[in-house]
């Protein structure tokens, strides 16, 4: 296997080995957040308090706050999720208000502004792809197998295996038809074992979604004919 030369590549899309520890960028800002294996967050990417599943990434410049996010997930530069709501109901919904203590050395943060925020998390499932610059607004889920197209601001929840874009983003079509999604549903190869999603590959690439399925279906992983590959 010929080996990558990726030198003439920005730093934060060259190809790195991925592996049971998460692979953060050394910009990236992360506080109290949950990684799980083959994770990647680029560069000055900003995740806080956010669950990141199996095999998940986040590329450059994004905005993570508040999150629960499933597996194999792409989310591509730019993108922002859950952002921050002022208090638009009061007199002033400006920082002094509940960012207070960076005003007035005698006046606490107001804490239940944050809470809230924190409250309205957003959920997004599996094999989801998250555009370019696409915002994700508080307490919206995004189905599985769901399309968030580039610059899109999401402001309903997104059905599984639905694509979707605009301001406010709106149905575009479906990525399959609905036996096919529910088919995807029920196989759920985002939960196989490491080493069958590696024996999946070649048909993950030259199968039809339907040939794929018709497949692995009958196969029923995992495959117990040799042991686990210890994880790099």
């Amino acid at each position: 296997m010929a080996a990558h030369d990726d030198r003439d590549l920005p730093a934060h899309v060259r190809k790195k080995r991925l592996g049971a520890k998460p692979l953060v960028h050394e910009t990236a800002v992360v506080r109290d957040s949950r990684f799980g294996k083959f994770v990647k967050i680029g560069a000055r990417t900003t995740v806080i308090e956010t669950d990141f599943g199996d095999y998940s990434y986040a590329v450059n410049d994004a905005e993570i706050v508040y999150a629960t996010i499933g597996k194999f997930v792409s989310i591509a530069a730019l993108a922002g999720i859950n952002p921050g709501n002022h208090p638009m109901e009061r007199a002033a919904q400006a920082h002094f208000t509940y960012r207070s203590w960076q005003y007035f050395e005698d006046v606490p943060d107001e804490i239940a502004v944050f809470d809230r925020r924190r409250e309205d998390r957003v959920t997004i499932g599996h094999d989801v792809w998250i555009g370019r610059a696409a915002i994700v607004l508080p307490g919206r889920t995004i189905g599985t197998g769901a399309v968030v197209a580039a610059g899109s601001v999401v402001t309903k929840d997104v059905a599984p295996y639905q694509i979707v874009g605009g301001n406010p983003a709106r149905p575009i079509r479906d990525r399959f038809p609905p036996e096919i999604a529910d088919r995807l549903l029920r196989l759920g190869w985002w939960d196989w074992e490491h080493r069958d999603l590696r024996r999946a590959v070649p048909d993950f690439r030259a199968l039809s979604v339907e040939a794929f399925l018709d497949r692995w279906e009958a196969l029923k992983p995992p495959i117990e004919d040799d042991p686990e590959p210890a994880l790099p």
